[in-house]
């Protein structure tokens, strides 16, 4: 079964269980009636959010490069259109055969005025969803990226230490440093001097 008919036939089920709830609601509470209906369209679009957000966590997940994202836009503006003109249909059909006055309205009213504004409470809040979740996926990879280097990058960086070191030890080294070493060198013992030669050596005063 296509992604946009599971996502239709699922929003449109909601949509006839909320309608559905809220006309038992009203016939029970008929003052609460504006709140009821306010809750109820919460409902429904916290449902779209959830799921819309759903699908692009996992769109991204999938498909880490946003050029090979799916079309979700196009899944769900169809899923929109089933949801709205089956829920349409269904609540028509229930409220003539049952005693649940669930709509008042006629069949072409729900197939096209009614059904219009279902599709744009599923379709606004899951496209807003989708982007959302798509956000949140493409965060978390980046940051459970790991930053530090790879092996073969490392290996790199040490093979460019070690020649720059040989570069510099090889052109660093004095001129004149094998001549140094290869100058012959000798050691003289130390002289001792004797005590006629000390006494001659000190300074004495003139007589």
């Amino acid at each position: 079964m296509n992604a946009w008919l599971v996502r239709g036939l699922g929003m449109a089920l909601v949509h006839f269980v909320a309608r559905t709830l809220l006309a038992l609601a009203i016939a029970a509470w008929p003052t609460q009636g504006s709140i009821l209906r306010i809750v109820t369209m919460v409902v429904v679009i916290l449902v779209a959010v959830i799921w819309g957000g759903i699908d692009g966590i996992n769109d991204r997940r999938a498909n880490p490069d946003p050029d090979d994202s799916a079309d979700l836009t196009m899944v769900w503006l169809k899923a929109s259109v089933v949801a709205g003109l089956l829920s349409g249909a269904v609540t028509w059909i229930v409220s003539t055969v049952s005693p649940i006055a669930i709509t008042a309205n006629s069949f072409i009213f729900e197939v096209t005025s009614g059904a219009a504004f279902t599709i744009l409470l599923v379709f606004v809040p899951t496209i807003l969803a989708v982007g959302l979740g798509r956000l949140l996926a493409g965060r978390d990879g980046k940051k459970n990226e790991d930053p530090r280097p790879s092996k073969k990058t490392k290996k790199n960086a040490d093979d460019r230490e070690l020649v720059g070191a040989g570069a510099q030890s090889e052109y660093s080294r004095p001129a004149n440093q094998d001549e140094q070493s290869d100058a012959d060198t000798e050691q003289f013992e130390p002289v001792k001097l004797q005590k006629d030669d000390e006494r001659s050596s000190t300074w004495q005063e003139p007589r």
